[in-house]
């Protein structure tokens, strides 16, 4: 147990360059807490007692806001940085070496049945806000970046942006996308002022038109 403890806390000395002693950390790392909270709910719930293990769970996200469920599966090597918001689902199963940053969730899409959440392989990074949900494998190496909604399966050695995310780099090699023109977006509002404007023109035009005719027939 000690050297599990051990390692856990030289995990956050190497990743985090903020990391000034190891009294520091066990002291004010939340990541690092909810991690270990999480080591004893899972053990009660693998026991069969799981309102015992979802009690710890809650204590551990009510002290670090973290919110773990005690059926999941995390492997050696877990970083939770800057933790607040993190959820993750009762059937995730985390690999090794895997970093997971500030508000993300790994969770289901409310569709599912039996394995409803993700499968994050080894070495992956999560950056801050990032969605994985749904029963998929995040592949060994991947990077999924800050505010991405992943819905689908990502290949391994793979760095995915956007909403919903999408691969733009797979094996060192930047993914052709389809052209996009950010300097030429149409203007919804201008469109709609110049649609109104060529309806008013028409108006005036059939209003002129009848002023004619009246005019006409008058003489």
């Amino acid at each position: 147990m000690f050297k599990k403890l051990q390692e856990d806390i030289s995990v956050v000395m190497e990743r985090d360059p903020a990391a000034r002693s190891k009294l520091e950390v066990v002291l004010t790392y939340s990541g690092l807490h909810a991690i270990w909270f999480h080591r004893i709910s899972h053990r009660l719930w693998k026991r069969n007692l799981p309102t015992l293990a979802r009690m710890v769970s809650q204590l551990g996200r009510w002290l670090t806001g973290i919110e773990i469920h005690p059926g999941a599966r995390i492997g050696k090597g877990l970083f939770i940085d800057h933790g607040m918001g993190v959820v993750i689902g009762e059937t995730c199963e985390i690999g090794e070496n895997v970093t997971l940053y500030q508000g993300v969730t790994l969770g289901g899409t409310g569709k599912e049945k039996g394995k409803r959440h993700p499968t994050i392989g080894d070495n992956v990074l999560i950056a801050t806000g990032a969605k994985v949900l749904g029963s998929m494998k995040i592949g060994d190496n991947s990077k999924i970046g800050a505010g991405s909604v992943v819905l689908k399966e990502v290949p391994p050695n793979s760095t995915v942006v956007g909403v919903p995310g999408h691969v733009i780099i797979q094996d060192g090699v930047k993914v052709q996308q389809q052209a996009f023109d950010h300097t030429n977006m149409p203007d919804p509002v201008e469109e709609l002022l110049q649609s109104m404007q060529n309806e008013i023109e028409q108006l005036r035009n059939e209003v002129n038109q009848l002023k004619e005719s009246s005019t006409i027939h008058e003489h």
